[in-house]
């Protein structure tokens, strides 16, 4: 039995247990609300305010605070009253009824168990790498705010994803500081009896341990897990160490304690999701454990168990290349799973490959983790429209005979959370036109709202936001020149390098060839002339990581110091090292425009554009990923032409022409064409219905109420139909699939007659079935769609039957004749309406 965590202490500090403050100020720093909510800011300032600038870490100033200072600042009549009321300010609204409580409260959901490698959530939990974990993050917050009933799992890393130093002659260097699991704003999760709840995991050889951790987010919780415990073998402890790093069998075991580890750690929990959410194919592994608890329960055989629970997991792919999946070696499989597999899935070891292989008979081919999501989910989703599209071409090989745009795979796009990247004067411009609760399911007028604020006010926050950042900047930057070695005079002088009225672009992606983060690079004297322009300056700041076992990143890296250093006149550019959440807070608050040039189709969505929306920055980006379904002219600017050119120098020549032309005829002049007030009026314009227009549609509120209404409120209903009775739909559905399987093939096609008038195409198709139940078969038309829609299928009526002993019938469809009749092809496919087909049978017959 697990008891309820209450607050403790914080591990290492001094100050006095039974004090109510000790126990109010504990409360408040292990509830990461303030990472959004920045109403206790001030509190932890008062307390410590050096530490604070450098970590916004609550958790870390109370560890860290005398016990001296500590009272002389609770001594205060007025801070007592202030940490009162926020306290019950953040209870009232953790309590209070949401989006969730109001619109579904009479759901049949319960619980979502929402898995992911990572997830970025403060710079003072370090388990983060970027994108997805920045998704992950957003997500869980939103599901806060919204009221989602929403648990996170991941992983405690030790040492996290690596911190970037840029040393005297530019180049990166991979630091792994050590995270202190004491400071970090989580805390151990203990048993009834007071033990540390820990979990075993059994390998080949011996157990592996792992602490368990709890993470409070709003009205929602995220539990880590951690390998890092006394007991466990020396290599075994740092399976946990590092976020990304290590080589396969870490990744692997790292997935193995995500997966298995994380459905158990539910379990242990007393908590029994409907609905498992598979951020990315790293937490596949838990598809089988879910499998494995229903057996238990019920009794069930694995294949049953998996018809099951696959209903209520679902998996968003956020890889836009086949090159992005984990792939793990059959031997590696069979090593740690194989046992598993026979001993408790009740499977063999082929059969547990054969979920991870495109062709299970093809003994060289190695585990996919997106495989085995896919078939192992009662839906699979992409993070855009266009990764959508992607998707599906990348996943047809495994749903042959299907038509591309039929694979199982849809598209919810990303949104940001907005109060987590919104300036303080963004948001009290939002607050006066749309209300303070504008970003919880409920404004349905934002973008007539933020119309009506004036010319005057939002140029008046755009230019308090541009200073604001110049100023982190130069201090940013002129404490990484000491740290790297060069002369107090260069890091004085990055002090004053910008000027707050000057057009600012930023740029800060990972660095990776794919989002070609040198494409402004292309011709540097022409950069150059457009930097330094005397009548219209123009200043850059870049910020991103190359991974350190992507030799090519780093030297993109290399090029873009070398520009800054050596380039005389030096030029107007600041590249921030050890890109973190902090850093991307001041950057997207403060740049006037948002530069991001990846190589179409790669970026499967893409979030740090949309973080510049709410406060008034302005894109400028390839037509990828969230980008190419956003994009208008009235609010912000696009690269390229909308199609693919795969590894192509020449076109990418072309796209940095493109770019140089936008910057220098469109955007400069238009940023520095002011009215008799000083108001670039027509940049206003554009940034008014960018806030307006954009920022509601990539909200994370938004996102998240797509999800809970598409996914987890129907997929909640169907696992608790086929989940009654210990499975007995489920069973059924084993056995329907399994029947239909093995007489599919003696369905065949007869006789097919056209009639064609003025108006239409009248199809007559004789279709015999022999050993298949005709109720279980749906007969169509298909057509290919024309200049890009979608294909033309129509539904084929049964007629009347047909002479002979094979079971024919009729089958009657008319379409319009304004395509020729050879268009349109009949098939077959199952017509079981309690299964989702493709994704879960992926039988169809055509017309030959």
């Amino acid at each position: 039995m697990i008891k309820k965590n209450k607050i403790k202490k914080p591990v290492y500090s001094c100050l006095p247990k039974k004090q109510k403050e000790v126990n109010i100020l504990s409360e408040l720093a292990l509830d990461l609300r303030w990472s959004w909510d920045h109403s206790a800011d001030e509190i932890w300032r008062q307390l410590y305010p050096e530490l604070w600038d450098s970590t916004h870490n609550p958790w870390a100033v109370l560890q860290t605070i005398s016990r001296d200072k500590f009272q002389s600042v609770t001594d205060d009549p007025k801070f007592r009253r202030r940490i009162n009321f926020l306290l019950k300010s953040m209870k009232k609204s953790n309590a209070a009824p949401a989006w969730f409580q109001k619109q579904h409260s009479k759901s049949s959901l319960t619980c979502v168990a929402y898995f992911c490698m990572e997830f970025m959530l403060s710079e003072a939990l370090p388990i983060y790498s970027g994108g997805l974990g920045n998704v992950a993050g957003d997500q869980l917050k939103t599901a806060s705010d919204l009221g989602v009933p929403v648990v996170g799992i991941s992983l405690l890393y030790q040492q996290g994803y690596f911190r970037q130093e840029i040393d005297i002659d530019g180049m990166q260097h991979a630091l792994y500081p050590f995270n202190d699991p004491g400071q970090l704003p989580v805390r151990p999760m203990r048993q009834s009896n007071g033990e540390w709840l820990r979990l075993k995991i059994d390998l080949p050889g011996y157990p592996v341990w792992l602490r368990v951790w709890q993470a409070r987010v709003g009205r929602v919780n995220l539990y880590l897990l951690d390998s890092n415990d006394v007991a466990n073998f020396p290599v075994h402890r740092g399976i946990t160490g590092e976020l990304y790093g290590g080589d396969s069998d870490i990744r692997f075991k790292q997935e193995l304690i995500l997966g298995i580890g994380g459905w158990r750690l539910l379990e242990a929990l007393d908590i029994h999701p409907e609905v498992c959410h598979l951020n990315e194919g790293h937490a596949a592994f838990a598809i089988l454990e879910r499998a494995y608890s229903f057996m238990q329960k019920t009794g069930q055989p694995f294949d049953v168990a998996l018809a099951v629970t696959r209903a209520g997991n679902l998996f968003t792919t956020h890889t836009a290349v086949p090159a992005g999946f984990d792939l793990f070696k059959s031997t590696l499989i069979e090593q740690y799973l194989g046992e598993y597999a026979e001993q408790k899935l009740g499977i063999t070891r082929q059969q547990l490959l054969a979920l991870g292989r495109k062709n299970p008979a093809d003994e060289s081919e190695n585990f996919n983790m997106a495989y085995l999501a896919i078939r192992g989910s009662g839906a699979v989703n992409g993070v855009s429209k266009l990764h959508g599209e992607v998707s599906r071409s990348m996943f047809e090989s495994l749903f042959p005979n299907w038509p591309t745009n039929e694979v199982p795979v849809s598209h919810i796009t990303n949104g940001v959370h907005m109060p987590t990247w919104d300036s303080k004067e963004a948001d009290e411009i939002w607050t006066e036109a749309c209300g303070k609760d504008r970003w919880l399911g409920m404004n349905k007028t934002l973008e007539q709202d933020i119309r009506k604020v004036s010319d005057e006010r939002l140029w008046e926050m755009r230019t308090n936001a541009n200073k604001t950042l110049i100023e982190f900047a130069g201090e940013y930057v002129s404490k990484q020149l000491i740290g790297s070695g060069h002369t107090s005079e260069s890091a004085e002088g990055a002090k004053h390098l910008f000027n707050s009225s000057i057009l600012t672009l930023g740029f800060a992606r990972r660095f990776a060839p794919y989002k070609r983060p040198n494409l402004l690079l292309h011709d540097p004297e022409r950069l150059l002339r457009l930097l330094t322009n005397p009548k219209f300056p123009v200043q850059l700041i870049i910020a991103g990581k190359a991974h350190p076992a992507d030799q090519s990143g780093k030297d993109l890296i290399g090029e873009w110091m070398k520009f800054i250093r050596h380039t005389i006149p030096r030029p107007p550019v600041m590249f921030l090292a050890d890109y973190d959440k902090h850093v991307s807070e001041n950057l997207v608050q403060g740049v006037d425009v948002w530069i991001n040039t990846p190589r179409r189709p790669w970026e499967a969505s893409g979030t740090s554009g949309m973080k510049v929306l709410v406060n008034g920055g302005i894109n400028l980006s390839e037509l990828d990923g969230w980008w190419a379904e956003a994009y208008k002219p009235e609010v912000g600017w696009a690269l390229g032409d909308g199609n693919e050119h795969d590894d192509d120098s020449a076109w990418d020549a072309l796209e940095a022409e493109q770019l140089y032309n936008i910057l220098e005829n469109e955007i400069v002049p238009e940023f520095y064409t002011r009215n008799e007030s000083g108001i670039p009026v027509a940049w206003i314009s554009r940034m008014r219905e960018s806030m307006a227009q954009l920022t509601p549609q990539f909200s994370a509120d938004r996102t998240v109420r797509e999800y809970t209404e598409q996914h987890y409120l129907p997929a909640a209903k169907t696992y608790l139909k086929r989940a009654a009775k210990k499975g007995l739909k489920g069973k059924q559905i084993v056995n329907q699939l399994q029947n239909l399987k093995e007489s599919w093939e003696s369905i065949c096609f007869g006789e097919t007659k056209i009639a064609t008038s003025e108006k239409q195409h009248t199809f007559d198709v004789q279709v015999y079935f022999n050993d298949v139940n005709p109720d279980t078969v749906h007969v169509e038309l298909f057509a290919e769609g024309m200049n890009g829609e979608a294909p033309q299928i129509t539904n084929m009526e049964r007629g009347k039957k047909s002479e002979g002993p094979a079971k024919g019938y009729h089958f009657v469809a008319s379409v319009n004749s304004t395509r020729p009749a050879t268009d349109y092809t009949p098939r077959a496919i199952p017509n079981l309406p309690a299964v989702s087909v493709p994704l879960e049978t992926d039988l169809i017959l055509w017309q030959r």
